[in-house]
Formats: C-alpha cells, sequence, structure tokens
C-alpha cells in the first residue's frame, strides 16, 4: 500500500439532496453521518481523510468532530469536479499521487474496501498500460438485483486473482448467458494525474444515456481496474436506507 502521505481520501458533500433534505448532518449513533463516514475512512489508514463540501454546516460539523474540511464551490456538476477543486486546495504543491473519492453517503462502509480500492494502482504501472482509474465490484447473489436498472453492472475482462479489467458499465442486465455478474460499488481511486484529465472532458454520449458518469472515462480509453470485494456497503438516499443505517450500528454497538 502506498505511504499516508502520497494518498488523499475526499469525501464530497452537498446538502440538497432532493430525497433525504440535510442528508450529511442526518443522525446515525448520535453523530451526522457526515462524520460517521469520515471516521471510516480514517480508519482505512491510507491517508488524511477531507470532506469537500459547499456547505458551512457540514464544515462545522465536520470540524466539531476533529476531521478536516475543505469549502467547494456550489456549482459543480459532479463530485468529481467538486474533489478536483478541493485536490487543488487542498494539495498545490502536486505532492499526493493518489485520490480517494468515498461518498458521503456510505455510513457503514469498511475501511478495508477504501484500502482495497487503492491496489490496481499501487500493482500497475501506468507508464506500460496499467489502470489509470480503479473501483470496486461484488458479485450478484440476489436474482433480482440482475434486472434492477438501479444495480449498476460491470462488463469486464477474465479476473486474475480478485482483479479485472472493466469493459463498460451498463444498468442493463449485462454479459448475457452463463456466468457472475457483478454489482458495481461507486466509488473510485485515481491517479493524480488521471483524476485531473478526466474533470477536463466533456460528458460523453454513453454517460448522458446511461447517466453514469464513469463512461466518460471508458469512451475516452481510459483504463478502470476493478478490485472484487465480499460486500456492497450501505448507501443512504432515503429515509428507509437511514433507518437501516441506525439500525445497522445499533446491532454493532450491543
Amino acid at each position: 500500500m502506498p505511504q499516508a502521505n502520497r494518498s488523499l481520501i475526499l469525501i464530497p458533500a452537498r446538502m440538497a439532496s432532493t430525497r433525504l433534505p440535510d442528508k450529511p448532518l442526518a443522525q446515525i449513533n448520535g453523530i451526522p453521518m457526515i462524520c460517521q463516514v469520515y471516521q471510516r475512512a480514517l480508519e482505512a489508514g491510507i491517508g488524511t481523510p477531507w470532506v469537500a463540501t459547499d456547505s458551512q454546516e457540514v464544515l462545522e460539523a465536520v470540524e466539531s468532530y476533529d476531521g478536516k474540511a475543505v469549502m467547494t464551490r456550489s456549482d459543480h456538476n459532479s463530485g468529481s469536479d467538486r474533489i478536483w477543486e478541493a485536490v487543488c486546495k487542498i494539495d498545490p504543491d502536486q505532492e499526493i499521487d493518489f485520490i480517494i473519492n468515498v461518498q458521503g453517503d456510505l455510513p457503514t462502509i469498511d475501511g478495508a474496501i477504501i484500502r482495497q480500492s487503492l491496489k490496481p494502482l499501487i500493482d500497475s504501472d501506468p507508464n506500460t498500460g496499467g489502470a489509470d482509474i480503479a473501483t470496486l465490484a461484488v458479485e450478484i447473489t440476489d436474482p433480482s438485483e440482475k434486472t434492477n436498472p438501479n444495480v449498476v453492472k460491470i462488463v469486464a475482462k477474465r479476473p486474475i486473482g480478485n482483479i479485472m479489467r472493466a469493459i463498460t458499465f451498463t444498468r442493463a442486465t449485462a454479459p448475457w448467458g452463463e456466468g457472475p455478474l457483478y454489482h458495481h460499488i461507486g466509488l473510485y481511486a485515481y491517479r493524480r494525474s488521471a483524476l485531473e484529465r478526466f474533470v477536463g472532458l466533456e460528458p460523453s454520449p454513453l454517460e448522458m444515456r446511461e447517466k453514469l458518469e464513469q463512461l466518460r472515462a471508458i469512451e475516452a480509453d481510459m483504463r478502470i481496474d476493478v478490485s472484487i470485494v465480499d460486500t456492497v456497503p450501505l448507501g443512504v438516499d432515503t429515509k428507509d436506507d437511514l433507518e437501516r443505517a441506525r439500525k445497522w450500528f445499533l446491532e454493532q454497538r450491543n
């Protein structure tokens, strides 16, 4: 794994959630959700986490728990744009090699999974055709997920160990025929140069059609490698999700 001072975990957080207003500040086990995510990122042990936000309330909440946060513009189109602004503010001398983008609504994510996202970048050399971006996937075991368009699938080359190279991402049931299907987990690790290139690209046709930002990288011939992990972290998008997260923490505490 990389030295801690060469990697940076960034957690983008916005207050403008339509399905769950003020989502980052929702209380889970007595702590704002964004601070729970921050704690999980600390447990990864691969660099100091920072929250990138456009909300003074979120910044103050994170800092009140001794976390680090940076203000970013409110007009970003995506979390990737937000974290690039944060990278430029936090690391103007370009000492950071790797940036990990952890969504701010994953309060139950395991720090080990965050660490695992970096493995494809550490194990490959970009100068010899290595990965530009890395992400995570878990094999689908629930048949209903295979046809659910809200579950993004990865079509990839045959895994070598627990690493595979992505061919494409889709909301459709793919690939066709017998064999495993993989559920994409939306956590990304970037080489710094790859993130800079990515945010400079225009949205691509497949990206706009599937509403999947990572397809912009695929269409630009950027290489995305995937670590296969065992579990999907609980994402909090609705009140029901929030109650499930609260129940999970209660069970863990007891």
